[in-house]
């Protein structure tokens, strides 16, 4: 059984040793040119001296984000089935810890799954463009990998990051491979398509696979992605990043025993489809290994998005112009907002479907539907975590708002989130019209948190399930991740 290794598994410079299988792959000849052996030898060759100050700084960021949704969500009801799931159905394996419940943990692959789950239970966790969440898919499969590994071979925190860094680069990269991957999706859910390949990277790098156990890891993962749109607005679309931190681990787990797949999974072979299957426009490029001048990684050329309350990101532009008009609004009447004042809202946005809800009935579906959070922000001011709960939801006088609204879709505003924009249009009862609008949202990779906000808003979320003092254990420790020894400290911190 899987887990009698994992509690056996020696320290990772002797993993290899364990495969015979595995090593006799090294020694047969492979397609040294292919797209899939160049992103198998990126994986096995970068080292953390590649990792520059910025993409470091930017990378913690990520780490105390995801760690902060991810504990937050350990509270919503998706996460408590997803934990009862993994506790009931499968046989007790006391290695990987899980987000917020002390005392409790799984086998590795579950603690990925339900901390995956956690992190995006509530729409909460980072996105990055092209539009996917790059952080849950990733992270919960790191840690739970390095729980996986003995006590006197923890992971150091450099190498730590260097794995995640290598999941998030793996991701970006395969999706700048596709025009359609630039827009917000139809299909395919993203991180349940790149989100399992980054996971198997960062896995792979974790345990330092080499070159062609590193393509086989990728191969096998192609073969565990996917998921459809269909699932969006529902309890089911938090499976997408539990399942692609689980698979992608178990991907590079079962690479590293030897079990092979396509050594041309990620390269644009006729008639036979890889990794475009996903996307149709594929057109796939080698990945450059690092030479003596480093290797730039994406993170370095753009920033990450963070959202500043729990919903889709395109909710972000919607309710900034919203919230912009409600501060007009006030200055009509007795310094609050009332239905009564509004004869007509009119929303101009990208046209997309599934976040397109005029009366949203869950939660889930309200943190994707633009006019739930327009007509939020236009009563409250804002929007937040608070704005999701079921009373807040049935308020008498947000329906009253939504029955007024109009959504139209120009034609100067693609549902791609580098480019869209969000404008809230109000007439009022006597003839006065009100607009806002957002280009870019506070957040945004072009107009990034603060450290500052960053670190309230990961007070905010880590504080619902942990003391005070540890969730500031963890800002430091998160902090000083690149300067520790093993990262036994920041494991230690997550229930």
């Amino acid at each position: 059984m899987i887990s009698k290794l994992q509690k056996s598994i020696r320290p990772v410079s002797a993993l290899r040793g364990l495969h015979k299988s595995a090593v006799e792959v090294v020694k047969r000849p492979a397609p040294e040119e292919t797209v899939t052996a160049s992103f198998g030898k990126f994986i096995s060759e970068v080292k953390p001296q590649h990792l520059s100050s910025l993409v470091l700084h930017r990378s913690k960021r990520m780490v105390l984000d995801s760690i902060g949704v991810g504990l937050l969500g350990s509270t919503t009801d998706v996460f408590e089935l997803a934990l009862r799931h993994c506790q009931h159905m499968y046989a007790p394996d006391d290695i990987s810890s899980v987000y917020g419940r002390r005392g409790t943990r799984l086998s590795p692959t579950l603690a990925a799954f339900v901390n995956g789950v956690a992190t995006h239970s509530m729409d909460f966790d980072d996105t990055w463009h092209p539009a996917t969440h790059p952080s849950g898919a990733v992270l919960p499969a790191v840690l739970a990998l390095s729980d996986m590994m003995p006590a006197n071979s923890k992971p150091s925190g450099l190498d730590f990051l260097l794995a995640f860094n290598v999941g998030i680069e793996i991701q970006g990269r395969l999706m700048r491979f596709s025009n359609e991957a630039q827009n917000i999706p139809k299909r395919f859910h993203p991180p349940s398509v790149v989100g399992t390949m980054g996971s198997a990277a960062a896995c792979a790098s974790l345990l330092s696979l080499d070159p062609f156990q590193c393509s086989h890891a990728l191969a096998i993962a192609a073969s565990l992605s996917g998921a459809p749109m269909a699932n969006a607005a529902t309890q089911s679309k938090p499976l997408h990043i539990g399942n692609a931190s689980r698979l992608g681990l178990e991907a590079a787990l079962l690479a590293s025993r030897g079990l092979e797949a396509s050594p041309l999974v990620l390269d644009a072979v006729s008639g036979v489809a890889g990794f475009n299957a996903f996307y149709e426009d594929y057109e796939p490029q080698s990945l450059q290994s690092p030479n003596n001048d480093g290797h730039m990684f994406l993170l370095e050329e753009q920033d990450m998005g963070f959202k500043r309350f729990p919903a889709h990101l395109g909710m972000h532009w919607v309710a900034d112009a919203a919230a912009s008009v409600y501060k007009l609004l006030v200055g009509f009447g007795p310094g609050t907002m009332s239905p009564t004042q509004v004869q007509d809202i009119l929303l101009r946005v990208p046209k997309s479907k599934y976040i397109n809800r005029p009366f949203p009935d869950s939660e889930h579906e309200a943190r994707h539907s633009f006019q739930f959070n327009a007509c939020s922000a236009l009563l409250d001011g804002e929007v937040t975590v608070e704005s999701f709960t079921p009373s807040a939801i049935s308020r008498p006088d947000l329906h009253a708002l939504l029955r007024r609204v109009r959504v139209e879709h120009p034609q100067d505003n693609p549902a791609n989130f580098n480019r869209m924009y969000g404008e809230v249009q109000v007439t009022l009862v006597g003839g006065d019209v009100l607009k806002g609008r957002c280009d870019t949202f506070y957040g945004h990779w072009r107009n990034p948190l603060t450290n500052e906000s960053l670190r309230k808003k990961f007070r905010n979320n880590a504080g619902t399930v942990l003391p005070s003092e540890k969730v500031e254990r963890l800002i430091e420790e998160v902090e000083e991740l690149d300067r520790l020894g093993d990262c036994r400290a920041l494991l230690s911190e997550l229930q």
